[in-house]
């Protein structure tokens, strides 16, 4: 799922090419991407762009007369910016809608047979607001609020950084690569940290997202995202299971549940201990290796 640092570039690629045009041309492939009725879509037919931001893991077009229009990628939705007549590459069942403008065309599409993805249309500040699930801006955040954010429930570090009404924008990815700067347990209960590991916990957040904005920025070169990954080759731990931790060697570990897997590195953050894997430590019982060797 792209998270702040991917959605940030969205955001400012999308500025850069529709800010101060008007759309021309509304198109819906897939019925199911919409999930609003009132304003309808094709309201923003002929509407100027004045303005691209970030709500969480949305991005938010905002146009004449109030209105917005608020795209979410959930896990596989992408979006692709095509020149005049220039090909999309793209087809069938993955495109679900198409936003045309006098020099381009925005296009959404999701890889995936779930469709996640959607785009909503509201009008006005305050219907806005509604959609914002209320996390606090990890960028920004002063050391206060980070701490009153992360202790407001008592939750481990991995799901307190992933929760969008706690933090704004950060998922499984980047909270990877936070933990392992913060060099701190993925499992740590939130309401045992102490007031050092919450000022460092503050600043790998800042730092970790910020290096890696400049990072993608410098990789794009003014292009618009086209490969949108949840995962980098320059990653520390996130998508790298039994590759060397850069900054130890040791094995990269790895929890999956659900859907999601969460990486650490057990001599840089948990003591050298390996934490169980619900499924597998299951499966093994004694034989589940406690520490790295």
């Amino acid at each position: 799922m792209p998270e702040l640092p991917d959605v940030t570039l969205y955001v400012e690629a999308l500025a850069a090419r529709v800010a101060g045009h008007s759309m021309t041309a509304v198109t819906l492939k897939s019925p199911f991407v919409l999930r609003s009725v009132t304003p309808p879509l094709d309201a923003l037919t002929g509407k100027t762009v004045r303005g691209v931001r970030r709500i969480g893991k949305r991005i938010v077009l905002e146009f004449d007369d109030e209105l917005f229009l608020v795209i979410h990628l959930m896990i596989a939705g992408r979006l692709r910016w095509r020149e005049p007549r220039e090909k999309l590459g793209f087809g069938g069942k993955m495109l679900l809608a198409s936003f045309a403008f006098p020099h381009g065309t925005l296009f959404l599409t999701e890889a995936s047979s779930k469709k996640r993805a959607s785009i909503e249309v509201v009008r006005g500040e305050d219907a806005l607001d509604h959609l914002n699930p209320g996390g606090v801006e990890p960028l920004t955040a002063t050391l206060e609020q980070f701490g009153a954010a992360l202790t407001k429930e008592n939750h481990t570090l991995k799901r307190a950084l992933t929760d969008p009404h706690l933090f704004s924008g950060i998922g499984n990815a980047y909270s990877d690569e936070i933990l392992h700067a913060a060099k701190l347990s993925p499992l740590k209960l939130t309401r045992s940290m102490t007031d050092e590991e919450i000022a460092r916990l503050h600043d790998a957040t800042r730092a970790t997202l910020v290096v890696w904005i400049d990072q993608l920025r410098r990789e794009l070169h003014g292009e618009f995202p086209e490969k949108v990954t949840a995962f980098h080759g320059a990653m520390a731990v996130h998508g790298r299971f039994k590759q060397p931790c850069p900054v130890c060697g040791a094995p990269v570990q790895r929890i999956v549940y659900a859907e999601n897997e969460c990486n650490y590195c057990a001599r840089c953050q948990t003591g050298g201990r390996v934490l169980a894997d619900r499924s597998l430590s299951r499966l093994l019982k004694d034989d589940w290796p406690r520490e790295i060797g």
